[in-house]
């Protein structure tokens, strides 16, 4: 979901509802499963008629991705206004670490969010394919990114490598903690989980 400032009116309404309907999703997947909670169910906690929904969104588990995407997007743009030159491992754990942070409330509850959307995926298979299509189509936006970061020394098949070790320091990170009790912030946080993903990896591949 783009946060463009050049998007035209419509689309930033589009974009909003899309994500109103996602938050509604995700409060009602944590509280009931996806198994216990309808289209229309999902409709009426977003305020929109079920047309509405199905204009955006072909199945309930596909709710949810605008919010899963977001986190994504986030991360991205980070790594976007990273300096030229910089390290690339310092570039990557630097944009994780504010990404994944929860520094008041509201972060604290959008990733507690995420730990209720992974433990609903945990027993629903079409729920954990829409988890795993945004991590792929979050890798592949990620490669140019990657690439301007390398330089004009970096390799094609690098460049896609560590795209896709990232993404999936993240993941995996992110789905680590979903399955504890523990806090948003502090050493098995999110942000600490990635980080240590990520020099684990960096470790593995200069070796």
């Amino acid at each position: 979901m783009s946060t463009d400032a050049s998007l035209s009116l419509t689309e930033r309404r589009k974009a909003a509802t899309q994500l109103d309907i996602a938050l509604a999703a995700a409060e009602l997947f944590a509280t009931r499963g996806p198994d216990g909670t309808t289209a229309e169910e999902i409709a009426g906690r977003a305020g929109v008629a079920l047309r509405t929904f199905y204009r955006y969104f072909r199945s309930k588990q596909d709710a949810v991705s605008p919010l899963l995407a977001s986190g994504a997007d986030r991360w991205r743009s980070l790594l976007e206004e990273t300096e030229p030159g910089t390290p690339l491992p310092r570039a990557l754990e630097t944009a994780v670490e504010r990404a994944l942070a929860a520094p008041d409330e509201e972060g604290v509850q959008g990733l507690l969010r995420i730990r209720g959307l992974l433990r609903a995926a945990a027993d629903d298979p079409a729920l954990r394919a829409v988890w795993y299509r945004v991590n792929q189509e979050s890798e592949e936006r990620l490669v140019p990114v990657i690439a301007r970061l390398a330089g004009e020394g970096g390799e094609p098949l690098e460049v896609r490598l560590v795209a896709a070790a990232a993404t999936d320091a993240i993941r995996i990170a992110l789905e680590t903690w979903a399955a504890t009790e523990a806090a948003a912030e502090g050493p098995d946080s999110p942000a600490a989980l990635a980080v240590r993903c990520l020099r684990r990896l960096a470790g593995t591949m200069a070796s």
